[in-house]
């Protein structure tokens, strides 16, 4: 009697494994019914999920019968497949568990005819077992090919990234193939952030392109020894939040270009959110934006030249006193962006009209520069955006 009760469990995978053909379409079947995934074949075709649970299954009954070493690649390869596939984890261990869940089924109901109870309790705890070993196998092979395919995506938009930033052709494809790859818009308007980085090739904005996706911005990110460089997809009402969510992660100086339309001139606007950064103080984690003025744009080309422009112009004010020249040069910025109004300039200082218009005679004569004359008001605004530009003293 011993002996029969030893064989019955083997007894009743044997049984179970004959009918292994007609569960598996059972399960096919059943999968299809419960999980919306798999009925559109676009992510797993449908003779694909069939073998694979068929191989699944075998692998199970395999292991219960203990007549020979099951093949553990089964459920690795499964879990590998349908990570390269885009499946989610949850929808792949569901299929699993649906197909242990009709194989114990099947076994209970066999058992109860044949008052085989004893066996199926024998024959429970080794099941459980094997199909934990299984489900973590899977897990972790998917979760490793998910990784390798993360760091692969990184590496790639990492790559054209820096395409656009270089405004070089990669595989023939120009910056618009690039940008589409890449999911950023093409028709709407782009930004380029540029910090420098924490340390040797350590990111100072870390997270960012997932804040970002957050709030709906697409962005792709290039990492260097000494810059962490990104272009952004952002709409208008979006520019502020984005600058929000830098100033939030930032642990380096960051600058930010003006935002653009074309993603060929990428390569300029990298140029000016460097020179943005730039005029921050060194060891801060400031953000500053660069400004729409196409002067200052123009003057960022050359920053050498600008800064032997605002030399020339304003010379011998440069060379007052540290106190008296900040507020002259304070009161000049503040009474140009008020179009040359001394009362809207002295609202923004918060002194008196009079004030400013002291000032303003002291600037005359340091500079030799009228403010009625069109040229000399030129020359003067250009030295202003030329000292904006230039490194933060």
């Amino acid at each position: 009697m011993a002996e029969a009760r030893d064989t019955a469990p083997a007894e009743l995978v044997t049984w179970a494994e004959a009918r292994l053909p007609r569960l598996i379409e059972d399960v096919h079947a059943a999968v299809l019914d419960r999980i919306a995934l798999y009925r559109d074949e676009k992510i797993v075709p449908r003779a694909d999920l069939r073998r694979s649970i068929a191989v699944n299954l075998r692998f199970v009954v395999a292991a219960l019968a203990g007549t020979a070493a099951p093949d553990q690649a089964a459920p690795e390869e499964t879990g590998r497949r349908r990570a390269h596939q885009g499946a989610p984890l949850p929808e792949v261990l569901q299929v699993y568990r649906i197909a242990c869940a009709m194989l114990w089924d099947l076994l209970v109901r066999h058992a109860r005819t044949g008052a085989r109870a004893d066996a199926l309790v024998n024959l429970a705890g080794l099941l459980w077992r094997v199909t934990d070993e299984h489900a973590v196998r899977l897990t972790e092979a998917y979760r490793a090919a998910n990784a390798d395919l993360l760091v692969a995506q990184q590496r790639r938009r990492s790559a054209l990234a820096e395409a656009l930033f270089t405004g070089h052709r990669v595989a023939g494809a120009g910056p618009w193939e690039a940008g589409k790859l890449l999911g950023l818009s093409l028709d709407g308007r782009l930004a380029v952030v540029a910090a420098e980085t924490r340390g040797l090739a350590e990111e100072s904005l870390a997270g960012v392109e997932r804040r970002l996706a957050r709030l709906g911005i697409v962005s792709a990110w290039q990492l260097t020894p000494t810059l962490q460089a990104g272009v952004v997809s952002v709409r208008d009402e979006q520019f502020d939040p984005m600058l929000d969510v830098l100033r939030e992660t930032a642990v380096a100086r960051t600058g930010v270009s003006p935002p653009y339309r074309s993603l060929t001139d990428t390569p300029r606007a990298l140029h000016l959110a460097r020179t943005a950064l730039a005029a921050l103080p060194p060891g801060t984690a400031q953000v500053r934006a660069f400004g729409s003025s196409p002067l200052a744009a123009f003057l960022a080309n050359d920053p050498d030249e600008g800064r032997r422009l605002a030399r020339a112009v304003l010379g011998a004010l440069l060379d007052q006193p540290a106190e008296e020249r900040d507020f002259l040069l304070e009161t000049l910025d503040a009474y140009l962006g008020n179009g040359g109004s001394a009362d809207r300039a002295a609202q923004v200082l918060h002194c008196h009209a009079n004030t400013v218009r002291y000032r303003m005679r002291r600037i005359r004569e340091l500079t030799g520069r009228s403010l009625t004359d069109p040229g000399s008001v030129a020359e003067l605004v250009a030295a202003v955006q030329a000292l904006r530009l230039g490194p933060a003293t």
